[in-house]
């Protein structure tokens, strides 16, 4: 893409509640046009509308055939992304969609053949991938600052998507398995499993147990712990939708022979360092971002007109990594066994 070329996107779907921060930051991007959006829910399109002023469709097929664009930003339900993204492939659009990549590996690797057999990008939204302690630690620990990696740990959790501000657009999708792809096994340990496909590559197998321990009216696990087998290493993924409070919450652990970092979450995050002379840690310092890593559509922009790679967390090989990790632990849990990880 022409670096002076204004980016001009299209938006296919809005009952993915992560979009709004998304839509915000392309809206307010000055080399970057939002054009239209489509998505099945009125109230959702007339939001839409009444805050960017543009037009919306019901029809996802009316934005895609929108011989203007250069790009899709796709936030439907996990299921719908597949067939949505190869449609966009096969109309020359570049596409970002938002995490996980799909609801199963299957869909997620008809994803990465389409986008590649047309020459196109294809961008995975990660929230995490924006937090300045997280990219700058796992900067650090790619670069041996830890020495050899055995182990990383991860949780996503809260209290619920009824509890926690989720709109009923979102959450209909969500406690649907075939939709979603599962519960919060799929939601939730989708961040560990990128995380751990970034730091640790190549996984052999998953063991995972899932429960809905708190929740019985919910028809999806509310909790869910994946461990990850690597040749030299493992790797812990946690997801609940039953967490009380914040502790523990999003935070990262990454440990290596020689020293261990606890990645505090958010924006204002930190690193804390342990080794063998600091066994209670001390805090790195944190570089802040440049604009073409610090949000989503700064860093999707930069990567097309600069012909970078995307950031290793937004990468797409890692996040199939990812979902067949995923396919794995839900087998595992399902089967109460350890089941091999399917090769890339």
């Amino acid at each position: 893409m022409n670096p002076t070329e204004t980016l001009r996107i299209g938006v296919a779907g809005l009952h993915h509640d992560h979009i709004w921060g998304v839509l915000h930051g392309a809206f307010e991007n000055p080399a970057v046009r939002l054009v239209s959006a489509a998505d099945p829910y009125p109230a959702l399109r007339e939001r839409f509308e009444r805050e960017f002023h543009l037009p919306t469709y019901a029809n996802y097929e009316a934005v895609l055939e929108d011989e203007t664009l250069h790009a899709v930003y796709i936030f439907t339900d996990n299921r719908t992304k597949a067939d949505l993204t190869c449609a966009a492939a096969a109309r020359g659009l570049h596409v970002l969609v938002e995490k996980p990549l799909a609801a199963d590996g299957a869909d997620a690797r008809r994803m990465l053949e389409a986008t590649r057999n047309a020459g196109v990008r294809l961008m995975v939204n990660w929230p995490y991938a924006w937090w300045p302690a997280l990219q700058h630690g796992i900067h650090l620990a790619q670069e041996g600052h830890l020495g050899r990696l055995w182990h990383v740990r991860y949780r996503g959790a809260h209290q619920g998507p009824e509890n926690c501000g989720c709109s009923p657009y979102f959450q209909e999708w969500l406690f649907d398995a075939h939709r979603n792809g599962g519960g919060v096994l799929v939601d939730y340990c989708c961040y560990g499993a990128n995380l751990a496909s970034v730091l640790l590559q190549n996984p052999q197998s998953v063991t995972g147990f899932t429960g809905t321990l708190t929740k019985p009216f919910f028809p999806l696990e509310d909790n869910a712990t994946l461990i990850v087998r690597y040749p030299e290493a493992m790797a812990t993924l946690e997801g609940s939708w039953s967490q009380t409070g914040k502790l523990t919450a999003y935070t990262t652990v990454i440990h290596g022979t020689t020293g261990t970092y606890m990645i505090e979450p958010y924006r204002e995050g930190r690193i804390l360092h342990a080794t063998a002379e600091h066994p209670d840690g001390q805090p790195i310092e944190v570089p802040a971002l440049p604009p073409h890593l610090a949000e989503p559509t700064q860093h999707f922009l930069w990567a097309l007109t600069e012909e970078k790679p995307f950031l290793p967390l937004c990468d797409p090989l890692n996040a199939l990594q990812a979902q067949l990790i995923l396919d794995a632990g839900a087998k595992a849990a399902w089967e109460h066994h350890e089941c091999p990880v399917a090769p890339v």
